[in-house]
């Protein structure tokens, strides 16, 4: 059985955009803020450890990742 390759994935610069936007996005979405929400680094912070704390949206978090990891075109879970 073949394998997701690791290696290759973390040389790809889309790979570390698409998992930014699959932690994010969620986050953003359940508490509803904008980018100009967030305007010094004890607002973005306090964000984290609000998204940490409820497990609802890591959750969310957790889905978002699994769909960034896995490849619908292969069977299981394979490059």
């Amino acid at each position: 059985m073949k394998k997701i390759n690791w290696e290759e994935r973390f040389k790809n610069p889309i790979f570390w955009v698409n998992t930014a936007l699959a932690i994010a996005t969620p986050i953003f979405a359940y508490f509803g803020i904008k980018g100009s929400d967030l305007t010094t680094w004890g607002s973005l912070f306090n964000v984290i450890l609000d998204a940490i704390k409820n497990p609802y949206v890591v959750g969310l978090v957790l889905v978002s990742l699994w769909n960034n990891i896995i490849n619908p075109i292969t069977k299981g879970i394979t490059d």
